[in-house]
């Protein structure tokens, strides 16, 4: 039901029931100095079919891109069709927390093979059921390296995505816990500051590869460093650069981080996304979240059961691994379908477009004058431009031709004013790319 008209009488019933008369009685806990006092100008109600029509003329305006080529952490890849039809089935559609497993069997399979088609693709053996986003799964990964290695000293790299490391610090704030960020050295994590920040106080490294400015880390030698001071290597992947690149286990990673948002789900404003959340085999009883597990019933058939269930619905308060009360399922299925209807030479190919759209890109936009690449090394499907006229400008001149040309990187305050940053994924098509190039070429 879209629309749900509540009368006089209605409202005083639903005050009644709180037991209070009138709706200013139902604030009195609020502060006043914390009371929004003036006027909301809210018009006068309409009737549904009126209603309904207001707000798609509102809608209208809202300005639709022919071609995108913002990224920063959600990318606008091709989604297979048959993910709506699968996805909107009412079993999945309505299934809610899957704690009785004799009525959840289908729910519990699908988050089962979620989180073995993770594992494959990132290298490391158990994944949970999923996380909220790419940033909480990299938080909580933090928090998880704390418990384990019971140190309270965290390295970040200056490479992996400002919204991440907010959230990281939101997460550890009220606790012991210190975060130093290791800078970035032409667009990569700055190698002689991290051994040099090295000790045997240091619990974990959080880097990201591709980090935040598309760039490929090195990180072929990191994962012993930080093994032999005593820390865990706490890695952020982009999941479709898995195609064709190293794994987090490849690499030695302890923990790998990811947001899905990838593998088949829409940019949708910014969310809701999924976390990607996978660790190495002896972390398993330190995982946040929950995870699900495959078994034979008492009449020797397969079945699925949520296992390890350490959180605080389950376990004492002190010795739970998180507060998480649920994962994001329906977006974990859109994952998990993303992945069976694409397969590994299906991701693969996706990655091999991207990398070659995205250098194509770079190339044609680096000839024209004035623009050029920011940094000199290898780079996925991301990449950073230092433009002569605005990145601002450039936007707001692009807008008008439909066109989304990149992320504006001054507003991030990691000296990076007057670049640009374009992400071109597989969905961008040849004459896309040319006519970013040639509208570029007249912003003046």
């Amino acid at each position: 039901m879209t629309y749900i008209p509540n009368t006089e009488n209605d409202l005083q019933r639903m005050l009644e029931s709180f037991g209070v008369s009138d709706f200013e009685d139902l604030l009195r806990n609020i502060p006043a100095s914390l009371r929004y006092r003036h006027d909301l100008n809210i018009p006068q109600a309409l009737p549904e079919h009126e209603l309904i029509k207001h707000l798609d003329e509102i809608s209208r305006d809202n300005k639709k891109y022919d071609a995108c080529f913002a990224g920063a952490g959600a990318y606008d890849h091709f989604i297979p069709s048959v993910i709506g039809h699968l996805i909107s089935r009412p079993e999945f559609m309505t299934a809610y927390t899957p704690y009785q497993p004799e009525v959840s069997q289908g729910t519990l399979q699908s988050i089962y093979e979620f989180q073995s088609m993770v594992s494959s693709l990132n290298g490391l053996p158990v994944t949970n059921a999923s996380m909220y986003d790419g940033a909480s799964a990299l938080a909580e990964a933090v928090l998880l390296a704390s418990r384990h290695t019971k140190r309270g000293e965290i390295l970040i790299a200056a490479t992996v995505n400002p919204y991440y490391i907010q959230t990281i610090r939101t997460y550890i704030s009220g606790t012991d816990l210190n975060i130093t960020i290791i800078p970035a050295a032409n667009g990569q994590l700055d190698y002689k500051q991290l051994r040099s920040s090295l000790n045997d106080k240091i619990a974990a490294l959080i880097i990201q590869s591709p980090n935040f400015l598309g760039l490929i880390e090195n990180v072929d030698d990191i994962a012993g460093d930080v093994r032999n001071c005593g820390g865990l290597l706490v890695f952020a992947y982009d999941p479709i650069s898995l195609g064709i690149l190293k794994t987090p286990g490849d690499y030695g990673a302890d923990i790998a981080c990811a947001d899905g948002q990838p593998l088949g789900l829409p940019l949708a404003y910014g969310g809701p996304y999924v976390g990607l959340f996978s660790a190495r085999q002896d972390l398993i009883r330190k995982i946040p979240g929950r995870l699900v597990a495959k078994t034979d019933d008492i009449n020797g058939e397969i079945g699925y059961v949520l296992t390890l269930q350490t959180r605080e619905q389950h376990i004492r308060r002190e010795k739970a691994t998180s507060n998480i009360c649920t994962n994001q399922q329906l977006c974990a299925l859109v994952t998990a379908v993303y992945m069976a209807v694409m397969g590994k030479a299906g991701i693969k190919r996706v990655a091999e477009l991207c990398l070659s759209k995205a250098h194509y890109a770079a190339e044609k936009i680096c000839d024209l004058p004035g623009y050029k690449l920011k940094f000199d090394t290898p780079f996925f499907k991301e990449f950073v431009v230092q433009t002569p006229v605005s990145p601002k400008k450039i936007i707001n001149g692009l807008a008008k031709y439909n066109i989304l040309p990149g992320v504006d990187l001054s507003g991030f305050k990691i000296g990076l004013k007057g670049c640009l940053m374009i992400a071109v994924t597989e969905k961008v098509t040849k004459k896309q790319i040319d006519e970013l190039v040639f509208r570029l070429s007249k912003v003046k």
